[in-house]
């Protein structure tokens, strides 16, 4: 039993898992196959609630500052095994720098339809030439006035063929390093904006990842994301809640996988008995089982001190580093256990085994997580 959740936490879930047994998990290997999921099961998402949910009030969200609630809908979707939908991206990961960053107007004009799903985002950081290094950014926003000129690319953004509204990330200053940095949204049909390929991955099939453009695409002022310049401190800031839902999802995954071998050792029989009945296997799924308890614990700790605004980026990085290379440890020793069926695409450890090894590389990898722990501890 958890203690972090109360009675009301309890009663989102339920709905959670309704929502996607009902409107994802008959569909979701049509999805896989076709690379994207339908712009309709946005809105089904809104309109069940399951978007932004520290969205206030005023600009049509349940205003709930609560990431337990986003927690539990990362949790839910991971035990489905439904990678398509890019509801963690868009509700924790960028509508959070519109709430924080926006203007009035701007607020007005985005929160609503992003917590119907009218309104799908995407932020575009990585390029091809820089990958991790966010200060090596060479797209450019030249400013003409009352309006950028943005050029540039980006790749592996997540949400990026569906998306509406893209966050860029964009040099505005040549000569300022990490303070040459700020934060343009490029709308949806602006001159110049491109969509290139919907990327081919190894796993995360249903979930659309794109290459983007940018060609002289006008961007007007009204359109800049918080001060011109601030763009790197506004992502350091946002960083740690997306490493944390992703350490939230990858301790789920490690829950999930445990007990898919589980079942596999109860039902599989070899040499007359079940195979958990022979003693490596049983030591095996203790080891797995205790591991993922160890990190669960740690997960939901980081989520309370989040709560109580105590997470700082280094917590972060240890939850994030910690459960996603556990995740593909377990996985990996799982597909192993279930021998040749586990390298079956039929059974659910084989997509697992796929969909977990991005899971230590997006977000930051955790090469760059160690190196974020190891300087703050003085080395």
């Amino acid at each position: 039993m958890r203690d972090i959740f109360e009675a009301e936490h309890e009663d989102f879930r339920h709905t959670v898992r309704t929502f996607f047994e009902k409107e994802v998990t008959p569909d979701h290997e049509q999805w896989e196959r076709d690379g994207i999921v339908p712009r309709e099961l946005w809105l089904k998402a809104g309109e069940a609630g399951l978007l932004c949910f520290d969205v206030p009030e005023e600009y049509g969200g349940p205003g709930i500052d609560d990431f337990r609630f986003n927690q539990i809908l990362s949790e839910e979707q991971t035990r489905a095994g439904a990678n398509g939908p890019g509801f963690s991206v868009h509700t924790d990961i960028i509508v959070p720098y519109l709430t924080s960053l926006a203007t009035e107007e701007q607020k007005q004009r985005w929160l609503p339809g992003c917590v119907s799903g009218e309104l799908i985002t995407a932020i575009a950081m990585t390029e091809p030439g820089a990958g991790s290094d966010l200060q090596g950014v060479r797209t450019t926003a030249v400013d003409q006035g009352d309006h950028y000129v943005l050029n540039g690319s980006k790749t592996f953004i997540s949400n990026g063929i569906n998306a509406d509204l893209v966050i860029v990330v964009a040099r505005t200053d040549p000569e300022a390093g990490h303070k040459g940095i700020s934060l343009l949204v490029v709308e949806r049909g602006m001159e110049g904006f491109e969509r290139g390929r919907n990327l081919d991955k190894i796993g995360l099939h249903a979930q659309d990842t794109a290459e983007l453009s940018f060609t002289d695409v006008r961007v007007p002022k009204e359109n800049l994301l918080g001060e011109e310049g601030s763009g790197f401190i506004s992502l350091m800031m946002n960083l740690p809640q997306e490493r944390l839902i992703i350490a939230c999802q990858a301790a789920a995954a490690c829950e999930a996988i445990v007990d898919m071998c589980l079942d596999y050792a109860k039902t599989r029989q070899a040499f007359g008995k079940p195979i958990g009945k022979f003693q490596h296997n049983r030591f095996l799924i203790a080891e797995m089982h205790t591991e993922a308890t160890i990190t669960r614990t740690f997960v939901d700790d980081c989520v309370k001190k989040h709560i109580d605004g105590k997470l700082d980026a280094v917590g972060a990085s240890q939850a994030k580093y910690w459960a996603t290379e556990l995740q593909n440890k377990l996985v990996n020793q799982a597909v192993q256990l279930h021998g040749g069926y586990g390298y079956m695409m039929e059974y659910p450890i084989a997509r697992a085994y796929l969909d977990s090894r991005i899971s230590t590389i997006y977000g930051g990898t955790t090469e760059i997580q160690k190196e974020i722990i190891g300087r703050s501890l003085g080395l």
